[in-house]
């Protein structure tokens, strides 16, 4: 019995850090949008994460998600700051996809988080760095334009929240039909670690 538990941890453990690595390799797969500023750019490492939480829970999506950014972290690939608020908006995109999911099934409740979590993660990502994000890189990151109110204002309408949205509706775009091609493989791979 022991050794089961421990053997099904192991399994978890490793499908967890491929699906972290996949994420990694995804971040790198990233292109801006024509009409909002270059730093933002789309990328769809959070399906990994997406699949994570679906097969286990909403702490997986959250635990692929800090892999990825840790590796990212560690190559060299970013900044704290930065990496920081790709976490956040990870975390914030997928947590309401999995709830949903573990509550109902289904691809209704897959269509349902997707939005939802589009939705929070704009809102948040938006307050958040009004608040916090753009005052820090003003302060550290040698950008003192950020720290002025109609500077963050403009950065958050022009930039942060129309670039959320869309990074939601194009990840989601791309998701739902992977999941509707994995969804066998997904339930079974939950019944075979719970």
């Amino acid at each position: 019995m022991q050794t089961n538990m421990k053997s099904s941890k192991l399994v978890k453990l490793t499908i967890l850090s491929i699906l972290g690595t996949v994420s990694l390799l995804l971040f790198f797969l990233n292109f801006p949008l024509p009409f909002l500023p270059a730093y933002l750019k789309i990328d769809f490492s959070e399906v990994p994460a997406l699949i994570a939480a679906l097969i286990f829970s909403p702490m997986a999506g959250v635990i692929v998600e800090a892999i990825k950014n840790l590796l990212y972290l560690a190559i060299g690939g970013g900044e704290p700051v930065g990496v920081t608020a790709n976490f956040l908006a990870g975390v914030l995109f997928i947590v309401p996809v999995a709830v949903l999911y573990h509550r109902y099934k289904g691809t209704k409740s897959i269509v349902t988080g997707l939005v939802v979590g589009t939705i929070i993660m704009a809102i948040a990502m938006s307050v958040l760095n009004y608040l916090v994000i753009l005052p820090i890189y003003a302060m550290f990151m040698g950008m003192e334009d950020m720290a002025l109110a109609h500077v963050k204002r403009a950065a958050v309408l022009f930039g942060i929240l129309p670039f959320n949205i869309l990074k939601g509706i194009i990840v989601g775009l791309v998701f739902v039909p992977v999941f509707l091609k994995m969804r066998q493989w997904i339930e079974k791979k939950q019944h075979a670690l719970s």
